[in-house]
């Protein structure tokens, strides 16, 4: 039963969509081929459709076979002339929005189409069954009789008359009315461009109202929360916000983030756990005692996966639909959708941890990976061992990255790590053995390859400066939004930029 707050339509809406959301453990498999159909419907009428073959596709199989895999890249040009006003290109019809996405990798903006359909049936979709999920987990929730913070991006209008922005700019900029008047700041101040002026002026508004939960990314909010006590002198958020009652985070992991939240806060606090990306609306946390992802499977989006041992020698051939897929394996995933992504790879990997619902965790990027002698480090990896050294280490993580340095005449290669904390580890050399020892633990190739420091030497800590990573993404131009510090890659790039920034 839900609390009493909810009556009227709203009651009825949530009741309604409790019930289908029971389809995803008693017909996922019949939802996602419903899915399937629709897409290919529509897709089989547009120009990328006749071009790729979508109209001579009539199953899965022809659609495995005949419609090849895609990056950005593939679809660049596509996209591009969606964006100068062209109908029917990706998807039917005309496209306005599009979701700017530079990654982290790359200094390339992304745009990514976001079509009538895929806000309505995905990313709003999203947002009321993250209400109807957490309602349900909490029946005593007063959430609804205060004000939710919204922290996100900002939008502009293009020469060719698109609009573009950060997905979560272009969702405040489209927010149905009921989910405005349940939020702050305003539509005015949400959309400020400029992050710092936007910051300051949340601050003063959030410090007058009846605030009873926040929807962002962890490391944005950890700032926000900062100037808020600061402005207003108070210990902790408690004082200030009696009733506030939960965190809906995505976009990073939290676990790093907890305890800075709940110091700050004063008191343990509900939190529930959204995976939502430009392209898509992917996960919801459906159990308030775990943080595994409900994965969505009526919200325009049909999941193809591929293994990641077949990842690098990729073939049509080697990606699976949802029917074939195991627990415990890692996957890219892999979408076709109503924005007009057909078989797009996100860059993302997954792991299922459940069949009934399907349930799973992210493990990562497929370019967030360190390999400089078959060691094979996922981000999975390197946050679990992180998060086991700091909880020995009685520290708190503000942000990190890890690149690698390549063997070379000298020597074997190793991890350099450049890690922000609250407050530096007493013992720097200490934590960074016990960093490699968890890691040597969770990671069998890396621990094959540690052995005897002949393939692989210790990784090397860089301690941080305060502030360092904020510094470097203000320098880049990405504060706020849905902008986040790379982890692992494959180059060296960004590690340099922060060690000559670190002084």
């Amino acid at each position: 039963m839900f609390s009493p707050v909810l009556n009227g339509l709203a009651g009825l809406f949530l009741i309604k969509r409790q019930n289908e959301w029971k389809k995803y453990e008693r017909d996922p498999l019949v939802l996602q081929h419903k899915q399937f159909q629709y897409l290919l419907e529509r897709g089989k009428q547009t120009v990328y459709g006749r071009q790729s073959g979508l109209t001579q596709v009539e199953s899965y199989e022809d659609f495995r076979r005949i419609v090849p895999l895609t990056d950005y890249a593939g679809l660049q040009s596509y996209i591009e002339r969606m964006m100068e006003g062209e109908e029917n290109v990706l998807w039917p019809g005309s496209v306005h929005y599009f979701a700017k996405s530079s990654g982290t990798t790359s200094s390339r903006n992304k745009y990514i189409p976001v079509t009538p359909e895929i806000l309505e049936n995905c990313h709003f979709r999203g947002g009321k069954d993250m209400l109807m999920l957490y309602l349900q987990n909490y029946p005593d929730s007063k959430l609804l009789s205060g004000k939710v913070i919204k922290l996100g991006g900002s939008v502009q209008t293009t020469t060719q008359g698109s609009i573009v922005g950060d997905l979560s700019g272009i969702m405040i900029d489209l927010l149905p009315f009921w989910a405005e008047m349940r939020s702050i700041p305003d539509e005015e101040t949400a959309l400020i461009p400029a992050w710092e002026e936007k910051l300051d002026k949340i601050v003063r508004i959030a410090s007058q109202q009846d605030i009873r939960g926040f929807l962002g990314i962890p490391s944005w909010y950890l700032i926000l929360l900062k100037q808020i006590l600061d402005f207003t002198g108070k210990k902790n958020l408690l004082e200030l916000w009696p009733r506030l009652e939960v965190f809906f985070h995505g976009g990073i992991r939290f676990e790093p983030y907890k305890k800075q939240f709940e110091r700050l806060i004063g008191k343990p606090l509900r939190y529930m756990n959204i995976y939502n990306a430009s392209e898509g609306f992917f996960g919801l946390q459906d159990r308030k005692d775990n943080p595994d992802f409900a994965l969505t499977i009526d919200y325009d989006i049909f999941y193809e996966f591929i293994p990641m041992e077949h990842f690098r020698e990729l073939n049509s051939t080697e990606v699976i639909p949802l029917a074939e897929v195991k627990t415990g394996a890692n996957y890219a995933m892999v979408i076709s959708s109503s924005s007009g992504l057909w078989r797009y790879i996100i860059g993302d990997t997954i792991r299922f941890t459940s069949m009934r619902p399907y349930r799973f965790q992210l493990t990562g990027r497929t370019k967030y990976y360190l390999n400089i002698v078959g060691e094979e480090v996922i981000q999975d990896n390197a946050e679990k061992a992180l998060a086991k050294a700091a909880a020995k280490h009685g520290v708190e993580i503000i942000d990190y990255t890890v690149a690698p340095v390549f063997p070379d005449a000298n020597g074997p290669g190793y991890h350099e790590w450049m890690i922000e904390f609250v407050q530096n580890p007493s013992d720097p050399e200490s934590f960074a053995a016990d960093l490699d020892a968890f890691l040597r633990q969770i990671n069998s190739d890396y621990d094959t390859k540690r052995h005897g420091n002949i393939s692989l030497k210790p990784l090397k800590l860089n301690l941080a400066r305060p502030g360092l990573f904020y510094d470097w993404l203000k320098k880049k131009g990405k504060l706020g939004g849905q902008h986040k510090v790379p982890r692992l890659l494959d180059n060296r790039k960004v590690l340099e930029e922060l060690l000559e920034m670190n002084v």
